[in-house]
């Protein structure tokens, strides 16, 4: 049942839009204002009777079931029984049986398995029929056919009615007390969106049933996904624990921390306030660096790991494509694009192009947007979208420049503090510290309100070029949204991992942000290196929007639901109608289930994007995962309105993009591994610099810091005590080309690049290799669906010939020269079907 909301006005096009609705044979109730909780409010029940519904199947081609599936499931298990207690009852995992398919055709309707007309069609088939009359249906003059003033949004916009949606079977908590009503709700409830079920598989088939093929493949992706994170998060763990066993194993660690690092005495980080610093100071940034890397033993091989991640992210592609097919088959979705293309023409745009012109095809006129106009609107689109990219640019300058003024602030105020007499933390509270959770935090508040001001914008641009159909609107705002999302989650990590350290110069000579009038000189990285930093930088971003992100999809709606009842909780049961019930509820909207995919694809980018930095970021996002699988189902089946079923082959437009982040992970980590970790160095030292020729990494402390003349620093410059040593590979004064790189650089960088070169072509030849010996459609589903066609046309023919032979043996039998009547008289309504 669908229901209609509305105030007094607006009288007499509600009159005409209702009058257009039951001459499409709807069935229309309206329920008195007298009747609602505030005395104001009119509820327009709305229900498709059988003709109906069989009418817009035909229209629409829906594929109903015409025969029980007889081939035979193949998919036991080995040890089987160790899955049981992670099943579902038998009923609630598959609430029909399985059947083989054909589009419904209403003057057959005798060679489909109809054996009860009130269930023959799923509810959420239900709902998009009714649904898409609702938004074909005019609203001014006597036929249903106006081309320029039609649909249920333009009513909605427009004020005529409040609100639409489809009701809920029964309430969540309690089963129907109607014994024809299957009560899904509760049963999705009850064995779906309890977090006490979080270990349980989810009944994806009743997700389907219920709310449409669209959330049900949502679900199934959500759930695949953080199957696969499992892996990944066993492996990032075992790398963590294989860095706090091996702490003690490593020879520069061991120097840093003990007599060689308290002898060495480094250049101030900072001009004027900074001091000189001796490098056992940093033996808690060594210890963190080498209990996160998985490079802490520095003979192993670290591309090998790297390969394996990534190998496991094209295996999750590669299988996703496997799982998404057989859904296909099993959902009915199999030639589902071109319906698609045909059938979900916008509204907004046949009535916003006035323009017509003639279809080669159908030879029928059919609206059109001139070329002029899009190139326009495709200009005014692509200029918004680059000024807030823009925007997001200036706010990660404006953090970088807050990073560097208030780093030596830090440095100043932190030199006498009492935090650093404390045991436990007083070691690990530094200047580098402080500026990076500050500034992680400040970034992570300006992504936070850019979010909600760009959403808005991204919408009305979207909705400015007039996208011809629903899959174009949305992937052309899934590319937008996901552009600026990119941008904003991920730059601030790229500058940390890419650019800070990177330019700083030498002592004596240092780069400044604006040119040194400025005095902001370009940051270092943290004594232990530019990783720490990053690791920072990922955890805060990354758990602060997860954590913000499920207090936002479950608080939020629970407290608006609890304030808009208020006055309903007081009346009794009976008198609190199901369809105020729902009416109390939140609106899921259009663009509900595109926000969770955009979530989990940033979460994706971060545990893909940056792994090698952080490889306990799997085993978190695999914690939030199991919660969003179950916050995700407690707020769709509890706080939110029924929303409209659609049908939806594949996650769409989020398929491209996932691959895209997969093929730039490799790139981006293998960056990482050679130019923000040390790795290179380390291994460059072992192998060619090492004094003795062992393969050791004895004196590799020493051998990576540059010796500085003091008194050739400039006066300005000059701080308070001597700065001896820094970071970097250059020849002492006095060298004939002293402050140059050193011959050690340049092998260094040869090394990065060959790494580099050598990581990018061993994990593309792994991917493309898996990518060819994986099939992207299961052998069984590709013979199922031959079965299923070649069914299709024998059965059709049969069907036929019998068809046939009933009318020869009756025309015998008969002196009539009429047609015989197989089927009742039904009455003929009007069909909104303009776009077929």
């Amino acid at each position: 049942m669908y229901v209609l909301l509305y105030l007094f006005f607006f009288k007499e096009r509600r009159k005409v839009y209702e009058a257009n609705l039951a001459n499409v044979g709807l069935e229309l109730e309206t329920e008195d204002k007298s009747e609602s909780d505030d005395g104001k409010t009119y509820f327009v029940k709305i229900h498709a009777p059988w003709e109906v519904l069989a009418t817009y199947a035909d229209v629409l081609k829906i594929k109903v079931p015409f025969k029980v599936n007889d081939i035979p499931e193949n998919r036991e298990m080995p040890m089987n029984w160790l899955s049981t207690p992670f099943r579902l009852p038998e009923q609630i995992m598959q609430p029909e049986p399985d059947f083989f398919t054909a589009p419904f055709d209403k003057s057959k309707s005798d060679f489909f398995l109809i054996d009860n007309k009130e269930t023959f069609f799923p509810p959420s088939t239900r709902n998009r029929i009714v649904y898409y009359i609702l938004s074909r249906c005019s609203y001014l003059g006597e036929e249903c056919g106006d081309k320029d003033k039609k649909g249920i949004k333009r009513l909605l916009n427009n004020g005529t009615y409040t609100t639409a949606f489809p009701l809920h079977d029964c309430r969540y908590w309690t089963r129907s007390k109607d014994l024809n009503c299957e009560s899904e709700r509760y049963n999705l409830y009850k064995h779906w969106a309890r977090f006490l079920f979080f270990f349980k598989e989810q009944p994806l088939n009743l997700i389907r049933k219920y709310y449409g093929e669209k959330i049900g493949i949502y679900f199934a992706w959500l759930g695949f996904y953080t199957e696969m994170l499992l892996f990944a998060a066993i492996v990032g763990t075992i790398c963590f624990v294989y860095g706090v066993l091996t702490y003690d194993d490593n020879e520069w660690s061991k120097e840093i921390c003990g007599e060689i690092g308290g002898k060495i005495v480094m250049c101030p980080l900072c001009d004027k306030k900074c001091g000189y610093w001796k490098l056992n100071t940093t033996c808690n940034s060594s210890w963190k660096l080498n209990v996160k890397l998985k490079e802490s033993n520095e003979t192993r091989p670290l591309f090998l790991d790297d390969t394996s991640d990534f190998s496991s992210v094209t295996l999750f592609l590669e299988f996703w494509k496997r799982r998404q097919a057989r859904l296909e088959y099993e959902w009915d979705l199999v030639d589902f694009e071109e319906e698609q293309q045909q059938l979900q023409l916008r509204p907004e745009y046949e009535t916003k192009c006035t323009n017509r012109k003639l279809n080669r095809i159908t030879q029928e006129m059919e609206p059109y947007l001139p070329v002029t106009s899009k190139c326009a609107r495709l200009c005014l689109s692509g200029a918004t979208v680059v000024l807030w990219i823009s925007l997001i640019i200036a706010c990660i300058i404006g953090v970088i420049a807050y990073r560097l003024a208030v780093y030596a602030a830090f440095a100043s105020i932190m030199k006498d503090s009492p935090t650093t007499n404390l045991q436990v933390v007083g070691p690990y509270i530094t200047p580098q510290l402080a500026t990076s959770v500050t500034a992680s935090c400040i970034n992570f508040v300006i992504i936070m309100i850019l979010n909600l001001m760009y959403e808005r914008v991204a919408v009305w641009i979207t909705d400015m070029e007039i996208p011809k159909t629903h899959l174009e609107y949305e992937n052309k705002l899934t590319v937008k949204m996901f552009l600026f999302q990119f941008v904003n989650y991920y730059s601030s990590c790229f500058y940390v991992a890419f650019f800070k350290g990177k330019f700083v110069g030498y002592p004596g000579n240092y780069a400044y942000m604006f040119g040194k009038w400025s005095k902001l000189r370009n940051e270092e990285c943290d004594p232990g290196g530019c990783l720490i930093e990053l690791t920072t930088q990922l955890v805060i971003v990354m758990t602060g929007k997860q954590v913000w992100g499920n207090i936002q999809e479950a608080l939020v709606p629970w407290l608006m639901n609890w304030w808009g009842s208020r006055k309903a909780r007081k009346h009794p049961e009976s008198l609190y109608s199901r369809w105020e019930q729902d009416h109390d509820l939140q609106g899921f909207g259009q663009l509900g289930l595109f926000y969770e995919y955009l979530e989990m694809v940033i979460q994706f980018g971060f545990i893909t994007l940056f792994v090698a930095s952080f490889p306990l970021a799997p085993l978190l996002a695999l914690i939030n995962n199991i919660i969003e699988v179950r916050v995700d189902a407690w707020k769709l089946t509890t706080q939110f309105r029924r929303p409209v079923a659609a049908k939806a082959h594949s996650i769409g437009a989020w398929e491209e993009i996932l691959s895209g982040i997969a093929v730039l992970s490799v790139v981006t980590n293998a960056f990482i591994v050679a130019f923000t970790s040390d790795m290179i160095p380390r291994l460059v030292y072992m192998y060619a610099y090492h004094p003795e020729g062992d393969m050791n990494m004895k004196g590799y402390i020493n051998n990576s810091l540059s010796v500085f003349n003091i008194s050739e620093i400039p006066l300005a410059n000059t701080p308070l005590v001597f700065l001896p040593r820094y970071r970097d590979y250059r020849y002492p004064s006095g060298h004939e080309k002293q402050y140059s790189h050193t011959m050690q650089f340049w092998h260094i960088l040869a090394a990065k690049l060959a790494f580099i070169i050598i990581m990018e072509h061993v994990v593309f030849l792994v991917k493309f290799f898996v990518a060819w010996m994986i099939p992207d459609v299961p052998s069984d589903v590709r013979a199922r669906v031959k079965r299923e066609r070649y069914l299709v046309q024998e059965y059709l023919h049969n069907y036929e010939v019998e068809k046939l032979k009933i009318q020869l043996s009756q025309n015998s039998n008969s002196d009539c020269n009429c047609a015989p009547m197989i089927y009742p008289s039904l009455p003929t309504h009007e069909v909104l079907s303009e776009c077929l």
